[in-house]
This record gives C-alpha cells, structure tokens and sequence, in this order.
C-alpha cells in the first residue's frame, strides 16, 4: 500500500531499531565490563559490533519488515518477532561458529545478555509505535484534501485506488469535469473545470490531481499556473497510464521527460559492477571451499550408479537471449531420445544420487563455473533450454523480458517455490512474473536474501526439487 508518510515511517523505524541495537550491546559491554570507555577502544569489539549491525539489515530485508510499517496491522508486529528470531540464528552460526568468540572476547553471557535486551526493547518500541499508528488524533495519520480533475478512464481508475484505500494520506472530495455524466459515482460531481480554483481555495484543497486529455492542454496549463500561484500541490495522471502495468522509471533526455516501461536497476553500470564482483568472490569462495572436496564424492558415487559423463552440459537461453553451455551434475540416466523432455515426478531416468542431489540442488554446484566465467549469475532468471525460449516466447507476452539480465543459479520465482517442472503455461506465466519484479526491484541486499533463502530450502526441502 502506499502512504504519503511511507518514508518517515521507514526511516523512523530503521533508525529506531539500530539505535536500540547499538544501546543494548554498549550498555551490556559497559555493565560487564565494569567501565564507561573502553569499549570505544577495544579494536577487537568494534568489528563484531559492525558484523551485528549487517546481520541485522539482512535480516530486515529477509523478512522485509520494513515494507509494510505504515500499515495499521498487528502483521507488521509479527513480522518484527520473525525478524528477531532469524537475527538470533543468524548471531548464533556467525558469531558462535563462523568467527568465534575467543578472538574477539565477546563471551556467551554478553550475547544472551545484549540479544535479550535489545530483544525487550524492540518489542515495546513496536507496541508504542503500533498504538501510535492506530490512533486517529496524531499528526501522522492527518489526510490532505484531493480532487481529481477529469473523469477519464485515468481518473476514475485513480479514483479506485483512493477508493479500496491503496492511497493512505488524502481525503478525495471528489470530480471536476466539463462532462457530468462521465463521473460515477454522481454525488462527487463537483463541477466542470472553470469552477475547480474557485472550489479548491474555499475547501482548502491541497492537492488537485489532473487527468485530461493532452487535447485539454490549455486548461490544464491554466489550472497548473494558477495551483503554483496559490500554493496548491498539482500533479499530473498521464492519459497513457494503462500502458504501464508496473512502477515506470521517469528520466529526462535534455528537457524531454522519458517514460520507461520498467526500472532496470541493473542498468546502471555500477549496480552491475557490484553484482559481478559479489559474483566472481561468490562462486571462487564455493569453488575452492565446496566444489573442492565435494566433487570428488559426488563423481565417483554418478559413476558408481550408472554409465556416463559427470557432467550434464546443455545449450540455454542466455542474457540478451545469446545461448551458452551450461554446466550440471549429471543426475539422469543418459537417454538422448528424452535429452530435452523436462524432469518428472518419479522420473525413471533419475538416478538415486540424482534424486539427492536435486532435492538439494546440489545438481547446479557446476553453474559457479558458469558464474566466474560471466555467463550467468548467482541470482537472476533460471536458464530456460533453447526449445522451451522458443516455445513460450510465443505463448507469453512478457517472456523474453527476463533475458534482458544474465541467468541465475537461484532466483525469486525459486525461493517463491516456482520452479521444476511446469505443466502448464499458466505455471510457466507465474514463473516469468516473478522473474520480471526480480528484473524490475534488483538491490544487493535483495541478492542476499534469495542466497539466504536459497540455502534454508536446500536444507529444509523443496516439494517442487525433483
């Protein structure tokens, strides 16, 4: 939902939350340590504080607990319980295991300690915040008086939105439009657009939301000068709006604003270059520390159960739809009469190892070598065969749309449970969706939560990993 407080409501939030963290592990450290200072001098803690910081914006992003805080529901709590627990888990393997304790003279008393204080003070900052939130009397939750001036498919679709409450923040008092019969429903009927000012500053409107026809550019070049001239906000629904099915990207070519059909983030070429970077340090960290040893054991285990290479190596619809051999663990029988047919519950050509090595998703380790040569990612669209690009190009209209990124090794439409075999077409369209919103909303921290996710459903199980 949006909210013209979203922001603030964000960034209070966020900054609440850190600084509730950082006063928990001082305060404990000072307590235990029986000073006021040296914490600030212990060149040993000052890291691990910063390790906890990180891990506590994974987490957030994990759960995406701050997506939603401008809503007035008790969720949003939850999703702060959800948050914590995973923060704990994720300390708990970091610290305990990963770094250690020793090094850094961070004992056992001051985790629990610290976790569990600032675990009481998140909770009772969300309890006042969400009491906040559900009163009607604070400043926060005020509305600004709107109208909508023309009742064109633009307007009375803005309309719906003020209407199912997708538009938090204004209090719509209703249509200007020089035909009345085009307004529905009739009682919000204001006028036509020559009485719009004159009702504006008598009903102390303070936002007046212009949806004419570009045909009407006199009127409306009429009402923007005279909404600058009274301090009235004006924006502008743009006639071609049903065009535009998702969020668009505004940029500005000299003095020609450009509307794009969707944010690409990963156009701008340093997000890329994060990306690769993250990618060419991932894939080296699994090759050298995974790969290694693991290859061994799952080679001579494929060779044991059936005849064949160790590896699967397939054609696959790459970026920019350039195809490329892609690598995996060989997990089927070798049939070149059913090479291209997809895999099956209960597929006869998986092999025991194989069906362990899938639910696992062990079958992909390969695709790193993929990855450090820049041919695919560690996170993007799964590649699709060469057949199957071809095939739904045809049947779905935004298809080809995920090919403007490098393939992944995992992605949103996997952690989303979207992945294996796809029966039907309407399978494949949910597939490409959430391919598409991965295309359109790419951080970093993003990346990091699908890796994270990643990993939990390998352990865990996926019922569509067959």
């Amino acid at each position: 939902m949006v909210h013209r407080y979203k922001q603030f409501y964000n960034a209070i939030n966020l900054t609440l939350d850190y600084l509730l963290l950082n006063i928990s592990l001082i305060v404990v450290y000072n307590l235990l340590d029986n000073s006021l200072i040296s914490w600030m001098n212990n060149k040993n803690y000052l890291p691990v504080v910063l390790v906890f910081n990180l891990l506590w914006l994974l987490s957030s992003n994990v759960t995406s607990l701050y997506n939603a805080v401008s809503d007035i529901d008790i969720k949003v709590y939850h999703s702060a319980i959800k948050t914590y627990l995973l923060y704990l888990s994720l300390i708990c393997v970091i610290i305990l295991i990963v770094i250690g304790t020793k090094s850094y003279f961070i004992t056992q008393d001051y985790l629990f300690y610290s976790m569990s204080l600032f675990g009481i003070l998140l909770g009772i900052w969300k309890i006042i915040f969400f009491i906040i939130r559900k009163s009607d009397h604070v400043l926060m939750s005020n509305s600004r008086n709107a109208i909508i001036v023309g009742a064109s498919r633009a307007g009375n679709e803005l309309y719906n939105q003020f209407n199912n409450k997708v538009l938090k923040g204004y209090n719509l008092l209703g249509f200007f439009d020089d035909e009345p019969s085009k307004v529905n429903p009739k009682h919000l009927y204001l006028g036509d657009t020559s009485l719009c000012m004159e009702y504006v500053l008598k009903n102390n409107v303070e936002e007046i939301f212009c949806a004419l026809p570009y045909s009407e550019h006199k009127t409306i070049e009429r009402l923007m000068s005279d909404s600058d001239k009274n301090l009235i906000r004006f924006k502008i629904v743009p006639e071609y709006h049903e065009y535009f099915k998702n969020t668009s990207y505004l940029q500005n070519l000299g003095n020609i604003p450009i509307l794009s059909v969707r944010a690409e983030p990963l156009e701008n070429i340093l997000h890329r270059a994060i990306k690769r970077i993250f990618d060419i340090v991932f894939s080296l960290i699994i090759i050298v520390f995974v790969f290694s040893w693991l290859f061994p054991i799952l080679a001579i285990l494929i060779k044991l159960e059936s005849k064949g290479p160790i590896f699967f190596t397939q054609m696959r619809s790459g970026r920019d739809n350039y195809a490329f051999k892609c690598y995996k663990f060989r997990s089927m029988r070798i049939d070149n009469k059913f090479e291209h047919l997809q895999a099956t519950l209960g597929d006869p050509r998986i092999t025991k190892i194989g069906t362990f090595m899938r639910k696992t998703s062990l079958d992909e380790l390969p695709q790193f070598f993929n990855v450090l040569i820049g041919n695919m990612s560690t996170v993007g669209p799964r590649p699709h065969m060469l057949s199957h690009t071809e095939q739904y190009s045809q049947l779905i209209d935004q298809f080809m749309v995920r090919h403007f990124m490098k393939p992944g090794i995992t992605g949103w439409a996997q952690i989303n449970g979207l992945r294996g075999e796809t029966k039907t077409t309407e399978a494949m369209l949910e597939r490409v969706e959430a391919d598409v919103w991965y295309l359109e909303n790419w951080t970093f921290i993003l990346d990091l939560k699908i890796i994270v996710l990643t990993f939990w459903k390998s352990i865990a199980g996926d019922k569509n990993a067959y």
